[in-house]
């Protein structure tokens, strides 16, 4: 048998969608009145990003062969993302989702169909074995058969001892029943290996009223060795095996554009992790990377040099200091 080596630093599986982002910041989305089409979905930009900051990246979704469909994948054909594993589908009609400009968390409204009819056949056992990172969100675990899909891939990858990555970005807009996701998520974690969740996600996922600390013991008893807990203007934590390494404190600025901000901050931390850095120096690359985005309507700009990012980055002891 021949055994493939990893050649891919992150394949991302679940949702490659079209983004109607409105062209002015609103409160919510009835009081849009236009909007721009932008390639979307966590996992394409996420795979995106990593494009940008000069890693190898590839998609595991379904699309329609439609305009739209056409559109998302000449765009992540352009941002240097491999297509080669996405299925263009002429039974099905690409995903579309509407979405606020906002400085806070975006109002959006999803009109779903070709991401979710993803199914286990169509996942590529050579992706998986090409990969470094397996990625995915909690999106394509909502519906069948796409959650088959995911779970096909974190089993092939979790057995071949792959870093497997879940952001926990649970919304009942997206999956109404509470019960299920709550069964179908748990299940999945123990084939995760790390998980990024924001304070937001938990309480959306174990309800509100716990602390920080307390979030992070619960997303560790569900199976990931590393966690980060994003908290906003609050900053972030990292935990490693149940032991939080560091705080780390968010510096202010200007916030222009939130949307797509946590895809930018998980692409950051996962090159900067698979480049061999400690954790809490992926953390201090992260947030960089993230307020890159923030600080721009849109996405990331192109060609990241991530070597005058790290050279600038400080000395951990010193940037985590402030949050104890």
């Amino acid at each position: 048998m021949t055994t493939i080596a990893p050649d891919i630093d992150l394949v991302a599986i679940g949702e490659t969608i079209v983004d109607f982002i409105s062209t002015e910041p609103v409160e919510g989305l009835r009081e849009a009145t236009t909007f721009q089409r932008h390639l979307g979905g966590s996992p394409a930009n996420i795979a995106v990003n990593i494009s940008k900051l000069g890693g190898k990246a590839a998609v595991i979704s379904k699309t329609g062969i439609g305009a739209f469909g056409q559109f998302l994948k000449a765009e992540l054909r352009y941002h240097g993302v491999n297509t080669d594993y996405m299925i263009m589908d002429h039974r099905v009609h690409t995903s579309l989702i509407f979405v606020s400009q906002t400085s806070g968390t975006p109002d959006f409204e999803p009109s779903r169909n070709g991401d979710y009819k993803l199914t286990p056949a169509e996942v590529s056992e050579e992706a998986i074995a090409r990969a470094k990172v397996v990625h995915a969100s909690t999106w394509p675990l909502s519906r069948k058969p796409s959650r088959a899909a995911v779970e096909k891939t974190f089993k092939l990858a979790h057995e071949q001892g792959k870093v497997v990555s879940l952001d926990p970005n649970y919304s009942p807009v997206v999956w109404p029943n509470y019960q299920e996701a709550q069964k179908v998520i748990r299940d999945m974690y123990r084939y995760v290996t790390i998980t990024k969740a924001s304070l937001d996600d938990c309480h959306r996922f174990f309800g509100p009223g716990e602390t920080p600390e307390t979030y992070i013991e619960m997303l560790h008893e569900l199976g990931p060795q590393i966690v980060i807990f994003t908290m906003g203007k609050d900053g972030s934590i990292i935990s490693e095996d149940g032991h939080i390494l560091g705080r780390l404190p968010a510096r202010p600025i200007k916030v222009v554009d939130a949307t797509g901000a946590g895809d930018s901050f998980w692409a950051g931390f996962l090159v900067a992790m698979l480049d061999g850095h400690a954790l809490e120096r992926c953390l201090l690359f992260a947030r960089e990377i993230v307020e890159m985005k923030l600080a721009i309507v849109g996405p990331l700009p192109g060609a990241i040099d991530r070597s005058q990012i790290y050279a600038r980055l400080p000395e951990p002891s010193t940037a985590f200091k402030a949050a104890y």
